[in-house]
């Protein structure tokens, strides 16, 4: 299955309900501190409610406190302690629903934890509901639940959940088997969820060399060195290679290495023109050193396409780069999305990175493959609208004040270079 759109309402910044398509390249634009990154990571944090084994409906504790929130009330629209949330996930299979997952999640401020006060699962073959009976015990293996699924129901049962998912009904039934049933399959064909944040770590001096090869850099780009010098010391030498062919295009005129240093290993930008030129990646500048990662992950995704649907969120994937660099990284998410199948959600400060893609769009390329997002604050309460792109890359919506500094500026520049020649001409 597909992870195909997410929704949230009652969520961070966001009071009203907001839904987020997903397609092959999803991009959020929008002023700082407009409530971007949390929309931007809001399927990360969702997805910590299926992938996982505790009892609470969102395990936080998989995530950084700056990635999603350090406790679930800070989650909470105006962090009411006796509040709740409500998302939804929208899943395809071959381009068509498969499953609909709709959920409330009630704090219990009381017993410092959370519930999940309503459930509705809709398939092609069934559409479940289950209501947490409130009378009942909140805790873990307390909670009773109405189960109703067309002209069947369950009154009362005691229901076991990890994460937003039921695991185990205390009724015996055939809709208690269904129950399970389909939030077993929704666990099972979950999208991997990856992220990028914005700050990628600054590269060391010397690196170890990893006791596993790692398969992400990670969200901080923290494991690129230690999957680069694994496949010198490991492997052979084809994930270097592919890191190279990428610099080739985005960043020419350089190649990178991995040296032995004892046991520690060196990442080196060389040269191409002059191979005595050798520059530890601690050195370069840190526009280099923070794209790297995103190379890195490329060329593994490359070498090694994953094998199950797979969401990557980078936050400001241009971030220190030269704007001439910009499109190229446009290009590279689409050549990626395109080859191994693994789709984007880009959070962007970039007008070169979104006209690339409006270019490619009326080059040829279906406006299907591309959603833009923005994002703005309207005092007190944040809204999401999707800007529509026709097959010539014009859009049907742009806000004012967006991307147009630069213009702004050079009005500006204009009339006070008029005033200056007319006054001097006087």
């Amino acid at each position: 299955m597909t992870l195909a759109s997410v929704s949230i309402e009652n969520y961070r910044c966001f009071a009203a309900r907001q839904a987020l398509e997903l397609r092959p390249i999803t991009v959020i634009l929008g002023r700082n501190n407009s409530g971007k990154s949390a929309l931007a990571r809001s399927p990360l944090v969702l997805s910590k409610g299926i992938m996982t084994d505790s009892p609470l409906p969102l395990d936080l504790d998989q995530l950084e406190n700056e990635i999603a929130a350090p406790s679930f009330i800070d989650l909470i629209h105006g962090m009411r302690p006796h509040g709740n949330i409500k998302i939804g996930l929208e899943f395809t299979r071959d381009g068509s629903p498969s499953l609909h997952l709709e959920a409330s999640i009630q704090n219990i401020d009381e017993w410092k934890l959370q519930v999940v006060s309503s459930l509705k699962l809709t398939t092609p073959d069934h559409e479940i509901f289950l209501e947490w009976i409130p009378t009942s015990d909140p805790r873990p293996d307390e909670r009773v639940y109405k189960v109703t699924s067309g002209a069947s129901s369950i009154a009362a049962t005691a229901i076991r959940f990890e994460g937003l998912l039921p695991v185990g009904i205390a009724e015996k039934s055939e809709l208690a088997e269904a129950v399970i049933s389909v939030a077993a399959r929704a666990r099972s064909e979950f999208s991997r969820v990856r992220y990028l944040g914005p700050f990628r770590e600054r590269p060391a001096r010397l690196h170890k060399l990893p006791s596993r090869m790692p398969q992400e850099v990670g969200p901080h780009g923290e494991s690129a060195a230690g999957m680069l010098a694994n496949d010198m010391a490991r492997g052979q030498g084809e994930l270097i290679s592919q890191v190279n062919d990428f610099l080739s295009e985005n960043l020419p005129g350089w190649t990178v290495e991995v040296t032995e240093s004892g046991e520690m290993y060196s990442i080196l930008f060389r040269s191409r023109v002059d191979k005595t030129i050798a520059v530890n990646v601690s050195d370069v500048g840190t526009g280099v050193a923070q794209a790297l990662p995103i190379f890195v992950q490329r060329a593994m995704d490359v070498l090694q396409p994953p094998n199950r649907d797979t969401l990557e969120i980078i936050e400001e994937p241009e971030l220190h780069l030269h704007p001439s660099a910009h499109a190229l990284l446009a290009d590279l998410y689409l050549a990626a999305a395109r080859t191994s199948g693994v789709r984007f959600l880009i959070e962007t400060h970039s007008e070169t990175l979104l006209l690339r893609l409006r270019r490619r769009i009326a080059e040829g390329l279906s406006p299907e493959n591309v959603a833009i997002y923005f994002v703005e604050d309207l005092g007190g309460s944040a809204t999401a609208r999707l800007i529509e792109i026709d097959p010539l890359g014009n859009l049907d919506y742009w806000p004012r004040g967006i991307f147009s500094e630069d213009l702004e500026e050079t009005r500006a520049l204009v009339s006070a270079q008029i005033d200056r020649t007319d006054s001097n001409a006087s």
